[in-house]
């Protein structure tokens, strides 16, 4: 395969409970569909499509249309903000890494970078978001709010039908998928820390206390036990390791959850000895999904 710009979008759909749904969806992604991951209290599934534009566009259109056609977010709860049933659609340059200690690197990323590399929003990402947008409002007729540099994911969730209006479609719900947040963003890494006492006060005050511009937290109340859900904004500063500390140096913790997939160089940051404990392998990395897939060799060609 020659080197096409490769995308990842990292879908959030309202649905967890049901597995034959989410199977549904997922298989709709074809071989660009390369994790799922569902959690029952949340009642949501995230799923990991990545490959060249000519291979991921219609990939992503095709598992929008399934999750239209078999979510009803009229009957759905769960613990997890949504604001539809195709709730998150977010477009990743996997080549637009830079090393932050010089200036932009180009040619074929090292696997030895080590930490002082970052992934930044890019224009690639962006005009792959403005393009499903305008498809999502035509051939679904759904309700698109737009995110990335201009304004954040939680900015959307806050302020969706009450300070901001859509960007692209109807100007009402749709009546059965809601809305959904379109978005081009960096790398990210999803990961939730469980504590060991189910005790919401503390989790929403550990989650406070590490939120910044590297790391957005939750305190969540998920069945029966309380979690610090997180989005590593930037990982290659701030990854799986420090958020675990950060949450065991104030509670007792019973487990770590990586949700989707990790760069490899993110992972490789953490001590191999910690993978089992931080729920860490090079198996769920991007690069070995992509490879397993044949999807340029599970490499990135720097943008």
């Amino acid at each position: 395969m020659d080197h096409e710009t490769l995308f990842e979008c990292v879908v959030n759909v309202s649905e967890g409970r049901d597995l034959a749904v989410v199977d549904y969806i997922g298989r709709a992604g074809g071989k660009s569909t390369l994790d799922v991951h569902s959690d029952p209290h949340h009642n949501r599934s995230v799923l990991t499509l990545a490959g060249p534009r000519s291979l991921l566009a219609g990939a992503v259109q095709r598992v929008a249309s399934a999750t239209l056609d078999r979510i009803d977010i009229t009957k759905h709860s769960g613990v997890h903000p949504r604001i539809g049933a195709l709730d998150v659609v977010p477009f990743v340059d996997l080549t637009a890494v830079v090393d932050l200690s010089g200036p932009t690197s180009r040619g074929r990323k090292s696997a030895s970078a080590g930490p002082a590399t970052q992934a930044l929003t890019s224009p690639k990402a962006c005009e792959e978001r403005n393009r499903f947008a305008i498809w999502a409002a035509k051939t679904l007729h759904l309700p698109c709010f737009l995110y990335g540099d201009e304004r954040p994911l939680p900015e959307v969730r806050r302020s969706a039908w009450s300070g901001i209006m859509p960007d692209a479609g109807p100007l009402r719900p749709h009546p059965t998928a809601g809305a959904v947040a379109v978005g081009c963003r960096p790398v990210l890494v999803a990961y939730n820390v469980w504590l060991a006492e189910a005790d919401l006060g503390t989790a929403k005050a550990i989650a406070a206390s590490l939120r910044s511009a590297e790391v957005r937290a939750l305190g969540l109340q998920v069945g029966d036990s309380a979690q610090v859900s997180c989005n590593l904004v930037r990982p290659f500063l701030r990854g799986p390791g420090f958020v675990y500390d950060s949450v065991a140096a104030q509670a007792a913790v019973s487990r770590a959850e990586l949700v989707g997939l990790i760069p490899r160089e993110v992972l490789r940051a953490e001590k191999p000895s910690r993978w089992k404990e931080l729920d860490l392998s090079d198996s769920r990395t991007i690069e070995a999904r992509l490879e397993e897939a044949g999807l340029d060799g599970g490499s990135f060609e720097l943008g």
